[in-house]
């Protein structure tokens, strides 16, 4: 399930992309499929190795180019382990929600993006995010085991990224079928997955991931611009780019193909 549009973002074989709380490592995935080379970073380093090995098999099974390149490396987002200007994209979906200081994660994606370079950052959508907050106060309130620290409007996200520097472009919501979910997942408790009605909601999303139905895709598309659990914004760093080096990963803190 991908919440980043790769046309907007401007993927092309043999670019570089920082894939930012990288995860269980769907953007990452997909990114490599289509021939760029990715960094997988992410501050839990357990979510690695597993990203890692798939990377491994992806190549083994043909499923991305030969020529294409994958690592993870593990890490803080307001200490980017990078040089200046390295990466061509970044991608940063559902992170700055749980990040005490946002604005110093935006510094640092800015400073590693190069010149021109695009970053699709994605954050929970403020009136899907408003209602799950109003039902759920173990939804948002323990930040040590990740939860959501702050709601962004549309508008703010924006202000934060031309804070850093950078200038917001296109935008759009996605995922709208996915907000009953987690509002279900609210109101029986948001690590009660066990909820028949939570199980059969899940059913439902994993076949419409899986086959993709003409019915549930319309639905979704014409709910979005309302109900679209997350929201896109896509931001150019101003310049134009140099010809780039490829990122170097502290040994310490990497593992990768």
């Amino acid at each position: 399930m991908l919440t980043v549009d790769y046309d907007r973002l401007g993927l092309r074989p043999g670019d570089l992309v920082l894939d930012l709380g990288a995860g269980a490592g769907r953007h990452s995935f997909e990114t490599f499929r289509r021939g760029a080379d990715v960094v997988a970073f992410d501050y839990g380093f357990d979510e690695l190795p597993p990203v890692r090995d798939l990377f491994w098999a992806m190549q083994d099974a043909g499923e991305a180019p030969a020529a294409a390149w994958a690592a993870c490396a593990n890490g803080d987002a307001v200490r980017l382990p990078f040089r200046d200007g390295t990466f061509d994209h970044v991608i940063c979906s559902e992170v700055f929600e749980h990040i005490p200081d946002d604005t110093a994660a935006m510094g640092e994606l800015a400073r590693v993006l190069r010149p021109g370079g695009v970053l699709a950052a994605t954050v929970p959508a403020w009136l899907p995010e408003k209602i799950c907050w109003a039902l759920s106060a173990e939804y948002h309130a323990p930040l040590a085991t990740g939860g959501h620290v702050r709601i962004y409007t549309e508008a703010l996200l924006r202000h934060r990224l031309e804070e850093a520097g950078l200038v917001p472009e296109g935008s759009h919501r996605a995922h709208a079928l996915h907000s009953p979910y987690w509002w279900l997942r609210c109101v029986f408790g948001p690590t009660n997955d066990q909820n028949p009605l939570v199980q059969a909601y899940h059913k439902l999303l994993v076949w419409d991931i899986a086959r993709a139905p003409a019915l549930t895709r319309t639905t979704e598309r014409l709910l979005n611009p309302v109900l679209g659990k997350s929201i896109v914004v896509y931001a150019r760093k101003p310049g134009r780019a140099a010809p780039r080096m490829r990122a170097e990963l502290p040994e310490s803190e990497s593992v990768g193909v």
